[in-house]
């Protein structure tokens, strides 16, 4: 019964819910159980709620046995990254510098999850403070790919995608700023989605680059993230960026799953040379699964895609300068006195803290960032950035002229192995090609599996991008090429991942 339980799909599960098959202390039991055996091998988690979770899902159970509507997630667990404020819960964005701080707030994104009666899990492991590629960069160690142990789940959400793929959690939340939901959803075998900027509120969710950082859903199938989209979108008046419009229909466009006459744009500079073999095999497979399935292909090209990595190394480190001022170790966070000082002054502690709080990754990109916006400097750096943005933007308008959507392989690779690329920052940032051009643009894309590549047996993903605020067409060409690999499998990508359970006995971290 556990196993058929975390195995499920979060649809499933809530069907069973609401049809009083099985109770929310069943379902959050058993995922807490599943984490008890097994994080220990892949450290998905920073924090977990036993007691929370399973009290929120005695008190749905009871809610629901009265009788009262609930909302149709409602006794289903979900595990949140810790990038996102949880009152009573600890808050480390993967930082030593926020080490036991516990907020007195919830994000707006926790605030819906909350309201919709979904017990949460706990806080998943993250690089520090969303900078990274792997995971690697979190203060609290790395977390593992469940498909190999050896090699990265993601970043900066492989906390999240890794609990989703260990079946730990039947959903997740993420963050996306450059591509921290699609990529880990890419390397293992998972679904996530970055929103339209703006469609899901940045209220307590802690900054990287105020411009680019994106809430979104992470699960296991098309309709999964759309049902948990669902939950956490809306207008928010505590986000001055937050859209004042309705959610598109994302659900029902998931579950129609109809590309017929739709027009699919493959993006020129987003694949060929510089991805791995099988990744461009897969994704030249799943191009077909949609032709069948009635779709049309266009091939369109945005020359200034080529310089998405430099503007985004840009913009990203330029704000996170910025958004990083605010711990200074006099208000909440760590405070390290400085060594051989009787009497130190407020920025001596500052710089204490500062040193021994951040690490290296963050140490890197906030004095990238303060040089790119220092007098002399910044016209020719941050300016000039800002301006081919604007480029980027264009093309992506231009190609949305040709095609309804844009496809492309996420990532470029599968999953290497941790440790390969921690000394060589160039080779991290290389890893979201594909991704960062949809954050500099604001526009919506999704992560789906496409099968696992030829030369080792790992997920390779399967990017989509819709124009801002047509969130519904990724939904709906997801589901559609979904379905059409699920026949085609047999079963499950997931179905095919190592048992956990065996390796995980006798680890601990």
């Amino acid at each position: 019964m556990t196993n058929e339980i975390i195995t499920s799909s979060a649809a499933d599960l809530a069907a069973r819910l609401a049809a009083g098959e099985i109770s929310s202390v069943e379902v959050t039991q058993a995922h807490l159980d599943r984490t008890s055996a097994v994080d220990g091998a892949v450290h998905s988690y920073l924090h977990v709620d036993f007691d929370g979770a399973l009290a929120t899902a005695r008190e749905i159970d009871t809610r629901r046995a009265a009788g009262e509507q609930l909302h149709p997630l409602a006794g289903v667990p979900i595990a949140v990254k810790d990038v996102m404020t949880t009152k009573g819960l600890p808050t480390t964005c993967g930082s030593r510098i926020l080490q036991g701080w516990i907020p007195p707030y919830d994000s707006t994104v926790v605030a819906h999850l909350k309201a919709a009666g979904m017990p949460i899990l706990g806080k998943t492991n993250m690089d520090e403070f969303a900078m990274g590629s792997s995971t690697e960069h979190s203060a609290y160690g790395p977390s593992h790919n469940p498909w190999d142990l050896e090699r990265i789940p993601g970043g900066s959400g492989g906390g999240s995608s890794s609990v989703l793929a260990s079946f730990q959690a039947p959903l997740a939340t993420g963050t996306d700023t450059g591509g921290s939901i699609r990529q880990p959803a890419a390397v293992t075998g998972t679904v996530g989605t970055k929103p339209t900027y703006g469609g899901v509120s940045r209220y307590g969710l802690v900054a990287l680059a105020s411009s680019l950082d994106q809430a979104g859903p992470c699960a296991r199938t098309v309709l999964d993230t759309a049902m948990l989209h669902e939950v956490m979108a809306g207008y928010d008046p505590m986000d001055s960026t937050s859209i004042d419009e309705p959610v598109p229909a994302i659900v029902e466009a998931a579950r129609r799953a109809d590309v017929t006459g739709l027009r699919i744009g493959i993006v020129k500079e987003l694949t060929g040379e510089g991805f791995q073999a099988g990744v461009q095999q897969r994704f030249d497979e799943s191009v077909q699964h949609l032709v069948d399935a009635g779709a049309e292909i266009v091939e369109v090209s945005c020359p200034s895609f080529t310089y998405a990595l430099a503007t985004y190394y840009l913009i990203l480190p330029s704000e996170a300068s910025s958004n990083l001022a605010k711990f200074d170790a006099m208000r909440y966070g760590l405070r390290v006195p400085p060594e051989d000082i009787d009497d130190p002054s407020a920025e001596q502690v500052m710089a204490a803290t500062r040193d021994a709080g951040f690490g290296d990754e963050v140490k890197r990109r906030i004095i990238l960032g303060t040089y790119a916006l220092s007098s002399g400097y910044y016209d020719a750096y941050y300016g000039s950035a800002q301006k081919v943005r604007r480029l980027i933007s264009d093309e992506f308008t231009a190609a949305f002229e040709k095609a309804d959507v844009l496809v492309s392989p996420t990532a470029p690779t599968t999953a290497f192995k941790l440790g390969d690329k921690l000394d060589d920052p160039m080779a991290m940032y290389l890893n979201d090609i594909a991704t960062i051009p949809a954050n500099l643009a604001g526009i919506p894309g999704m992560s789906l599996p496409s099968g696992l590549a030829p030369e080792d047996g790992l997920p390779v993903g399967f990017q989509i991008l819709a124009p801002a605020m047509q969130d519904q067409r990724l939904y709906a060409v997801g589901a559609a090429l979904e379905a059409r690999l699920l026949h085609a499998w047999g079963a499950p990508l997931l179905a095919s991942a190592p048992d956990l359970t065996a390796v995980a006995k006798g680890t601990s971290r």
